[in-house]
């Protein structure tokens, strides 16, 4: 099944790429209202998104060069925005009921994943407590640079 959701996902990237949706959805992320903070929170919730149904390499490679130059217009700091995008997609990587990592850890540790979903909350807290900290405080990836 490991094997099946991996090519699925990367079904879902060729797609998404042939059919213009990556483009679309930068131009919606560039208008929207409320400058850096929205456009931050938006992109945390794409990227959990896109993190839950794309590998994380592919998305990167199609939604990186379209979404950082917007990014940087709003002044936020490259480094900052690479990492929240990157911990949002980890946070996707392991959301169910998509989260192509948590059915990987599943198959690897012989877990029936309907029964893996408690112990796992604990964890998906820690991740987006982490997440929004890194979000509301660029200091914190970007301090010693």
């Amino acid at each position: 099944p490991i094997l099946f959701i991996i090519a699925a996902a990367t079904a879902v990237a060729w797609c998404l790429t042939q059919s213009g949706f990556s483009r679309a959805l930068a131009l919606a992320m560039a208008s929207l209202p409320g400058g850096a903070p929205v456009f931050l929170m938006v992109s945390i919730l794409t990227f959990v998104v896109l993190g839950s149904v794309l590998e994380g390499i592919p998305a990167i490679v199609l939604f990186a060069p379209l979404v950082f130059p917007i990014a940087k217009s709003l002044g936020l700091h490259e480094v900052h925005y690479a990492m929240v995008i990157i911990l949002s997609m980890g946070v996707g990587l392991f959301l169910p009921p998509f989260g192509v990592g948590y059915y990987a850890a599943c198959a690897i540790g012989r877990v029936d994943p309907t029964k893996g979903i408690k112990p796992l909350w604990g964890y998906m807290g820690a991740l987006l407590l982490g997440l929004a900290l890194v979000a509301a405080i660029p200091w914190i990836s970007i301090g010693f640079l």
